[in-house]
């Protein structure tokens, strides 16, 4: 989902966002034990809490990454749950240390807000998702409708261009909770409900009569939805994003949570050095060498994270797609260890 940025409190977002990195979020982790993760208000799939509060989802699974990268322990984190509309000041104000809520990578956010993105955990696209008693097949259909969304996001520009492309009339229904969005939907105050294709996946599973609706074959906007941190902190920024390539590549080499212990003792250059035993890429960002051994034993590989959060055997049933490494027909692409 992307957001609207408001010109006026650019300069007071960027100035604080500039005063937390500052501190040394590593060094600050490492003192109180845990890493603030700021995930969605429950989102299956991505970020979702079960009745007992665990949490579980892809994002999630990359905060435990980090956890499991830094402490050696996936169970050494704490969770924000934060509304689209106030997440980035929650990272801003470092009141969590990163922000991996399917967030999309925008020019303006990675420049005017004073945050980083690490890179993309998922390739995403704006679609719409109507009720089969609605009768429409496609998106070019919907000339009239209602159609509810998130504030805080751009979901509603990426609408506005679509809609005044098609020379399409609509009404926008908004709400800040993305739950609202979804009972508003169900209530039947809309025609349409559009966000991400992988959030209308997901919010379907809460809707009354789930088989009763329908996601349309359109995709209007690329949504690289990624984890987020803040400028001027580098060595965070480094370890943030190595997290996240360790796990790509880890899949690219064979290297699963299953396998790991045996992995150890291959004698590939590139395994080794993932691995921790030949080298010391874990100095470079302040970790121990064994860094990314730590990730996938705990978390598992990119690959067991999609397929056990959202992939084809989950209630959302994903296919890879976009989302297949680079070698497989995807997009999933890291820089390796070297």
């Amino acid at each position: 989902m992307t957001m609207k940025i408001m010109p006026l409190v650019l300069g007071a977002a960027v100035a604080l966002a500039a005063t937390a990195a500052n501190a040394g979020t590593l060094d600050d982790v490492k003192a109180k034990g845990f890493v603030q993760c700021g995930v969605s208000q429950g989102l299956p799939g991505f970020s979702n809490p079960d009745d007992q509060g665990n949490w579980t989802g892809l994002d999630v699974d990359y905060c435990r990454a980090l956890a499991a990268a830094i402490f050696n322990d996936p169970s050494k984190v704490k969770f924000s749950p934060l509304s689209a509309k106030e997440r980035f000041t929650a990272l801003q104000s470092g009141e969590i240390d990163v922000l991996p809520r399917n967030t999309t990578w925008t020019m303006s956010r990675d420049t005017a807000l004073g945050l980083n993105f690490v890179g993309v955990n998922y390739y995403d696209g704006q679609g719409f998702m109507v009720r089969k008693s609605l009768g429409v097949a496609s998106a070019l259909e919907l000339s009239g409708a209602n159609v509810c969304t998130n504030t805080g996001t751009t979901t509603e520009l990426n609408v506005a261009d679509y809609f005044r492309s098609k020379d399409m009339p609509y009404q926008i229904v908004a709400f800040e909770k993305a739950d609202e969005v979804v009972q508003a939907y169900d209530a039947g105050r809309c025609d349409v409900y559009t966000t991400d294709a992988s959030g209308l996946y997901a919010q379907r599973l809460k809707l009354t009569n789930p088989d009763e609706h329908m996601v349309l074959p359109e995709i209007i906007s690329k949504e690289p939805l990624g984890p987020v941190v803040r400028q001027g902190d580098d060595e965070w920024f480094n370890l943030a994003k190595w997290v996240h390539f360790a796990a790509i590549n880890a899949e690219e080499l064979g290297v699963t949570s299953a396998n790991v212990d045996e992995m150890k003792n291959s004698e590939t250059p590139s395994v080794k050095r993932l691995l921790g035993t030949e080298g010391e890429y874990g100095k470079a960002i302040g970790l121990s060498n064994d860094w990314a051994y730590n990730v996938i034993k705990h978390v598992g590989n990119y690959g067991e994270m999609f397929e056990r959060n959202v992939g084809p055997s989950t209630q959302l049933g994903i296919a890879r797609g976009l989302n297949a490494l680079w070698s497989k027909g995807g997009l999933q692409y890291a820089p390796p260890v070297r």
